[in-house]
């Protein structure tokens, strides 16, 4: 009950983080990390478009731009249009054309007049302070526009070439259109793309804003995809202008010192001109692709609930078939959002995929610890039965296996009983019986544990004992026969002691055999014994209960195991209780210890 309280107050701490996480967008800057690259994958550029660049190459043939006479604009235009069949749907240039320079002005204002596919920009200059509108949401205003030199003005369109990075510095949305005295402005892309279809005779795609007016831009290729044309080789005549039909052109800056490049999603740690950024906006206008955030209350909602459902399984299932739900449930979430997003609506990525990896490390955690607290549990319990210097080996080896249900095993059985005993405890008080009992106990305890013995269990006041079971152990029949020896002479000390102490004592009967026997759990469901089963047990039972007091009788089998390291005296072939024919047997009155010993 306990148990199941706990896993219910974590399901629920889990929700709730995983949708205060979700709905406040708390770890933004990795999200947006993660939005990145999944969302702005490359998807493919379209080679109508082209931009025409005022790069190194340009630069180092014709000079620094601001000595550039406008005239060169001039001719570019002429070039480009000089072929009525075979000229660009429309021609862009990203450059503020502000103030006079020279005659190059006029010409450059009469061959934009003269075409009628020609775009250039304009620039918003914004306020340094924020405000909100009527609905509270936040924006910057603007306090005026810097245009085009008068008499270009009057005969291009234009639109502001501003773009807006988020708060990592990083060029995502657009503001398609905005609003500056009653009139709206509008991008510079998408002016250009308004003029291509007015061309292609096409209707335009709708364009989904959020509430701030804002777009997500769906890039299509990265910094440098774009088909680049330097504008010296078009001027110069080494591009041949129909190369251009049927295209869209971008016009505009493409080297660094110029100062118009910018973080992109995509870019890694290359810029992207803003030329290239107006192309890849326009390529999404002609695709209909952009995005818009979905509903931070619906996600954190259903992250909230998909994550209380997946740690309920991690606490019920195995590691292994853990670790398959965390992986199928966040590539089922990618994939499903990158979609979503390709669909128009961009949601949060990161924030179910974090909480179920905390909660998967979490419940192996908690897996680990009740496992270990188990396994401590277990093995203190076997300690109580087993030598615990063998537990203690076993654990530190992680071999702890026991087959369940019975095996046949090879072991030695010892039989203990004590001489006297039920005299003794008629004539004394059942507390001194119980403590004397005691006593004699912890002695046959501690000589088949210091032999490495697993005590099997008390009979009244006898003991069994078994060795090799459950565990592997060497030279188990030896062991055996020297915890008997152990036994009796610890029982002579003992009863010298008790003899003093209550003026009764008594000895002990040992028996040990050795052979086949069967091990495992005996009993029910409800109630089970660990222990061994069988002939060999029997036989153990019967030498003991022949054995005098002080003495430790073994059985021929035995004794041809052991017979080069152990003293006997020969009691004869003498008949057991359950067995047809008699069995020889032998006294043992000394052992050779082992060094180990």
């Amino acid at each position: 009950m306990k148990k199941k309280f706990l896993v219910i107050i974590e399901i629920i701490l889990i929700g709730v983080i995983t949708f205060l996480l979700t709905y406040t967008n708390a770890l933004s800057k990795i999200d947006y990390m993660a939005r990145d690259m999944l969302y702005q994958m490359p998807r493919g550029i379209d080679n109508d478009i082209k931009i025409i660049g005022i790069d190194t190459k340009t630069l180092e043939e014709y000079g620094p731009l601001q000595t550039w006479s406008r005239s060169k604009y001039a001719d570019l235009l002429d070039k480009l249009n000089a072929d009525e069949t075979s000229k660009p749907y429309v021609i862009g240039f990203d450059i503020l054309f502000s103030g006079q320079i020279d005659d190059g002005d006029h010409l450059f204002a009469e061959a934009a007049a003269k075409y009628d596919n020609v775009v250039v920009v304009d620039q918003l200059i914004y306020s340094k302070r924020s405000e909100r509108d009527e609905n509270g949401v936040l924006y910057t205003p603007i306090e005026e526009v810097a245009r085009p030199y008068s008499e270009l003005d009057a005969v291009v369109k234009t639109g502001y070439s501003n773009v807006s990075p988020d708060s990592d510095g990083t060029v995502r949305r657009t503001l398609p259109t905005q609003s500056f005295e009653g009139k709206e402005c509008q991008m510079f892309s998408k002016v250009m793309y308004d003029e291509y279809v007015n061309k292609k005779g096409i209707a335009p795609n709708e364009i989904p804003t959020d509430k701030t007016g804002r777009s997500i831009i769906n890039y299509s290729g990265k910094p440098g995809d774009y088909e680049l044309i330097p504008l010296c080789d078009v001027l110069e005549g080494r591009i041949d202008p129909r190369a251009f039909s049927d295209s869209i052109v971008f016009v505009g800056a493409y080297e660094q010192g110029m100062r118009d490049d910018f973080i992109v999603p995509n870019g890694g740690n290359t810029q992207m001109y803003g030329v290239e950024i107006h192309a890849n906006i326009f390529q999404s206008f002609m695709e209909g692709r952009f995005a818009v955030n979905g509903s931070p209350l619906v996600l954190g909602v259903v992250f909230a609930l998909a994550a209380m459902l997946v740690h309920l399984l991690f606490r019920k299932l195995r590691i292994w078939q853990s670790v398959i739900i965390l992986v199928l449930v966040i590539a089922v979430e990618v994939f499903s959002l990158v979609k979503i997003n390709e669909a128009g609506t961009s949601f949060f990525i990161i924030y179910l995929p974090l909480m179920l990896i905390i909660s998967f490390i979490y419940s192996v955690g908690i897996h680990y610890i009740l496992e270990n607290a188990k396994r401590r549990r277990v093995l203190t319990a076997f300690k109580k039965y087993v030598a615990p210097q063998i537990v203690d080996e076993i654990s530190k080896k992680g071999d702890f296996e026991i087959k369940l249900g019975g095996e046949n095993r090879d072991i030695a059985v010892l039989f203990v009983d004590i001489r006297g005993f039920t005299t003794m405890s008629e004539a004394l008080e059942p507390e001194r019986v119980v403590e004397i009992l005691n006593e004699y106990l912890s002695l046959t305890t501690k000589s088949i544990f210091d032999n490495s013995g697993t005590l099997d269990k008390f009979v009244g006041d006898a003991t069994m004992a078994v060795f090799n079971s459950p565990f592997d152990l060497d030279d188990y029949e030896y062991k055996a026969v020297c915890a008997a020896m152990d036994i009796v002479k610890g029982g002579e000390a003992l009863e010298k002691e008790l003899l003093e102490k209550y003026g009764r004592s008594v000895g002990f009967g040992v028996g040990v055999h050795c052979g086949p026997a069967v091990v495992g759990n005996v009993g029910c469901e409800f109630r089970m014994d660990f222990t061994a089963i069988g002939d060999t047990v029997n036989t153990s039972a019967r030498l003991e209960a022949n054995a005098k007091k002080g003495q430790v009788l073994i059985s021929d089998v035995l004794y041809e195991r052991l017979k080069d390291r152990i003293e006997v005296n020969e009691i004869g072939q003498i008949p057991l209780k359950g067995k047809s024919n008699g069995v020889m047997v032998y006294e043992v009155t000394s052992v050779e210890k082992s060094p180990a010993q």
